[in-house]
């Protein structure tokens, strides 16, 4: 977290929370600085990350495209990434993170 104060300060607020949820989700996700933000590991296997932008916070998801979205709140269009992006606290639980990042180490779990 000290390298993210250093790199984006004001979004660390919002970001503190959001690395909470990946760590409650599973016991056995490690993180680390990587891509320019914060990433979460299952094993050697990259889950996703949490990376700070100019004007919002994006929550990736690696395997994002495979999870059940039915209010169509994850973006991007690639083969395998999905994400969200969070501009203010509030989004954290509007756009439904916490059932984001379990879907995400429940579909890695099941690989």
């Amino acid at each position: 977290m000290e390298d993210l104060q250093a790199i984006s300060p004001d979004k660390v607020e919002i970001i503190k929370p959001i690395r909470t949820i990946f760590l409650a989700a599973d016991k056995n996700l490690t993180e680390e600085i990587k891509y320019g933000g914060l990433v979460f590991m299952l094993g050697n296997v990259l889950l996703g990350g949490i990376f700070p932008y100019k004007d919002h916070i994006s929550i990736e998801f690696s395997h994002g495209a495979e999870f059940p979205d039915p209010s169509a709140i994850l973006e991007g269009k690639g083969k395998n990434r999905r994400h969200l992006k969070i501009v203010k606290k509030k989004d954290i639980n509007d756009k439904n993170v916490k059932t984001f990042v379990a879907e995400a180490v429940k579909n890695q779990n099941n690989r």
